[in-house]
């Protein structure tokens, strides 16, 4: 009897273990995956047929979506402000 109730308590920390983990996991897939969203000036570079690539304050080039704008205009933008890290991590050389 004492090893089965030694047995099940491994058991069952082992579930607990491996349940935080998927949790932490879940958790920060979450995060990161999330949208940053900001709102700002932006210049317009170009209208394209996938949206209008804009300039943001920091010189980051940024797809805003579908816009009116013409090449040279300043606008009021929202953006992911998470897309320059995301894009930073899969390219560390620019």
């Amino acid at each position: 009897m004492g090893d089965m109730i030694k047995n099940n308590k491994v058991t069952i920390q082992a579930f607990i273990g491996v349940a935080a983990v998927a949790i932490g996991l879940f958790a920060y897939l979450t995060w990161y995956v999330s949208p940053d969203e900001v709102t700002e000036r932006v210049t317009v570079i170009a209208n394209t047929e996938d949206g209008c690539i804009a300039e943001s304050f920091d010189g980051y080039s940024i797809n805003i979506g579908h816009c009116n704008a013409e090449s040279g205009e300043v606008i009021i933008a929202t953006y992911d402000a998470k897309e320059k890290a995301r894009r930073i991590l899969m390219n560390p050389t620019s």
